[in-house]
């Protein structure tokens, strides 16, 4: 199972305060750890939403564009992992090992991704054949 880890803001985080040195070496220790087990497929850190834009849709056609920042610091992500692992169980697992070396109070969110038979039978051949092709197009890059 692929397992979204969603790294919530703080207010450091959304001050721009850049981590220590000796958490960003954590951070990459865990990473090549992640890494060699063939858990993680992707992760990056984001900027604080004073750089980000909010785009809200409003019925079926109307959009508009909300700019940073939020207020709501608790709701804010920071940063993203993919990992691939075999129970929700061994992604709380990792998720305790992530590095706190700042001692900064944190909090992480783990959401399993969908996977095409999650979808049932709304995922009809078409629909299945489709994202199999993007899917294969996105690898190649």
């Amino acid at each position: 199972m692929r397992v979204m880890v969603l790294i919530k803001a703080t207010k450091n985080s959304e001050a721009g305060k850049m981590p220590s040195q000796a958490l960003l070496a954590e951070m990459m220790k865990f990473n090549e750890e992640l890494v060699n087990a063939g858990v993680m497929l992707g992760g990056e850190g984001l900027h604080p939403s004073a750089k980000a834009k909010r785009v809200r849709f409003e019925g079926a056609k109307k959009t508009s564009v909300v700019d940073g920042p939020f207020s709501e610091t608790k709701e804010l992500v920071a940063g993203f992992w993919l990992w691939r692992v075999d129970s929700m169980e061994q992604a709380v697992d990792c998720a305790r090992r992530i590095p706190n070396t700042d001692g900064e109070h944190g909090e992480v969110e783990l959401r399993p991704v969908f996977e095409a038979d999650d979808f049932g039978d709304n995922l009809t051949p078409d629909i299945r054949a489709k994202e199999e092709e993007l899917r294969s197009r996105l690898e190649k890059k």
